[in-house]
């Protein structure tokens, strides 16, 4: 386990919102730009990076009870998007490192990834 910003510390990254609620731990990370792949990973306090920056990102999360997401390879939401996620309590940040790179070192800081299920 660790916190959301241990995470952003680890990536490099900037907080976009909710920078003051990053103490919260996940166990684990989901790394997808598919939201249909997101929901098929369902876990409990989990950290979602992606590149995909648009509103049905927070949509997902929300859905999902997800409450951090990390944006890569330098995406950065709207402020509509922010905005969306404040209202939500979804802390958003962001980081230049590749989807791949920022999951690996993620993983090497101790933060596991999940089985998915086979829908």
């Amino acid at each position: 386990m660790m916190t959301v910003m241990e995470a952003v510390k680890i990536l490099d990254g900037q907080f976009f919102s909710g920078e003051d609620k990053a103490t919260i731990e996940v166990a684990s990370a989901c790394g997808a730009d598919l939201m249909s792949d997101v929901m098929a990973f369902v876990k409990d306090r989990v950290l979602l990076l992606t590149g995909l920056v648009n509103p049905q990102v927070i949509r997902t999360a929300g859905l999902l009870d997800i409450h951090a997401i990390i944006f890569v390879r330098g995406k950065a939401p709207s402020r509509d998007m922010i905005d969306m996620a404040a209202e939500s309590d979804i802390i958003l940040a962001g980081s230049k490192l590749p989807m791949f790179i920022a999951c690996g070192k993620l993983y090497e800081a101790g933060l596991k990834g999940g089985g998915t299920r086979l829908i």
